[in-house]
């Protein structure tokens, strides 16, 4: 009989009932063949893979990580959060042990949805992994060490935005290049705000990368990185639509490229995200990470149509790639030796403003940012947020984050200013958001 050398727990949310639309990519019957498939692989058979159901995310797990404007209630649906509470429960077997590893096979996604949420934007509403992240740290404490590993086509920069400043959190994504695909950002020389710089590394990728690419990119650069940072758990952002066959990226990995990029990063939980071939990919890749994350045989494992020239990895496209890990490596090396004053500025603040488009819900939001500069501790974090989503539809917000492990100023500092805020007559909301004291507040 064939038993898993790995526990490993699978939390299933196809969220049949939900879609964006009923001819949208994110649609009902985006993980239908991927259930028939294990079944009829018969994996759930195998002694050592258990699936569990999700739970349900409650309003205060999300406002851990967002700010739903106006509110969770008006912003969130129940699919996500049970799709979000899925990824909390597969933190909850790994850290419990009831399990060595975890999937989180689940939708809808949700590595595009930024601190802020007006709406939806590239599919997703709310970060699950996000999520899923302050709850092990409520767990654990603050002092745990997260990587997260994005391998999704698209660049993670809704997740790169929460744990942008955050010292905690290693954040690596792999990308099929932002200037060819959307959101077009993940540049190399996005590194993180001024606590955590360096903790931010994007390696953008060329349209043709491969098994071949990808798999160079993680023995070669992601696994040296993560050996050096020494993290206490790694998790995998597991998009799929890397993949040859699917029809928004240009990417050419495979189901078994897949598996074998898992059995090399190792991780603790996996959670999937994109990935938008319903029946060329999907069904296979799943299957791949499971036997994978179990220690079984995937040497086996390929999709109807593989045929070993369709894979082969251009010259030019290979020469790239090296490039890219070269000019990355160089960076995550010579991190520590950047002048932060030079990147930052020498004020009380470090301040950016940025413009966001929510392609889903069709919004731009204007954001200005302020972010503490202090020696005791990553500082607290003021955004302004103003939208225009039609007549009468406009919010402007303002919105206070106090991080872990903050010093008593900074924390007097944030209330004082939102006590002042909270008398704006051109604020349509004020709120306040302090994880270690599990605090939120809406004014």
């Amino acid at each position: 009989m064939i038993t898993a050398k790995h526990r490993v727990g699978l939390v299933f949310f196809p969220a049949f009932d939900w879609c964006i639309s009923a001819d949208h990519p994110e649609r009902e019957e985006r993980l239908l063949y991927t259930r028939d498939q294990i079944i009829e692989e018969g994996l759930l058979d195998i002694p050592g893979i258990v699936e569990y159901r999700p739970i349900v995310a409650e309003e205060k797990d999300i406002q851990r990580v967002h700010i739903c404007v106006p509110s969770v209630a008006k912003r969130v649906s129940e699919p996500h959060r049970i799709a979000a509470g899925g990824t909390m429960l597969a933190a909850d077997l790994v850290l419990d042990k009831k399990v060595e590893r975890s999937f989180a096979l689940l939708r809808p996604p949700g590595h595009h949805a930024n601190r802020i949420v007006h709406g939806s934007r590239g599919f997703c509403t709310i970060n699950n992994e996000a999520i899923m992240v302050e709850h092990i740290r409520h767990r654990l404490g603050p002092k745990v060490r997260i990587a997260i590993v994005d391998t999704d086509a698209h660049h993670a920069d809704g997740t790169q935005d929460i744990f942008y400043n955050d010292p905690g959190v290693l954040h690596i994504s792999l990308h099929q290049d932002g200037r060819t695909l959307y959101p077009g950002t993940g540049s190399f020389l996005e590194r993180g705000g001024p606590a955590s710089f360096g903790q931010t590394v994007n390696i953008p990728l060329p349209p043709g990368t491969g098994d071949e690419g990808m798999l160079y990119v993680t023995e070669q650069l992601v696994l040296p990185i993560l050996a050096e940072w020494k993290p206490d758990l790694i998790i995998n952002a597991a998009g799929q639509d890397n993949h040859y066959s699917d029809p928004l990226t240009n990417m050419e990995f495979s189901a078994r490229g897949y598996a074998q990029l898992t059995d090399l990063l190792n991780p603790d939980i996996v959670v999937l995200e994109g990935g938008y071939s319903i029946e060329g990919a999907l069904p296979y890749v799943n299957v791949g990470l499971i036997l994978a994350l179990a220690g079984l045989d995937y040497s086996h494992l390929k999709e109807p149509d593989w045929h070993p020239t369709r894979l082969k990895q251009s010259r030019q496209v290979t020469e790239t790639i090296h490039e890219v890990v070269d000019q990355v490596w160089n960076l995550w090396e010579n991190r520590k030796k950047a002048n932060l004053q030079q990147i930052f500025g020498k004020d009380r603040f470090y301040t950016r403003h940025r413009q966001i488009f929510y392609d889903t819900d069709q919004i731009i939001e204007k954001q200005y940012e302020r972010i503490r500069l202090c020696n005791e501790c990553s500082g607290w974090r003021l955004i302004f947020s103003e939208t225009n989503e039609g007549v009468g539809l406009s919010f402007k917000i303002a919105a206070i984050i106090v991080p872990w492990l903050s010093c008593n100023l900074c924390r007097r500092e944030a209330l004082s200013d939102f006590d002042k805020l909270t008398e704006s007559k051109t604020l349509d909301y004020v709120y306040f958001q302090d994880n270690e004291q599990d605090l939120f507040l809406c004014k």
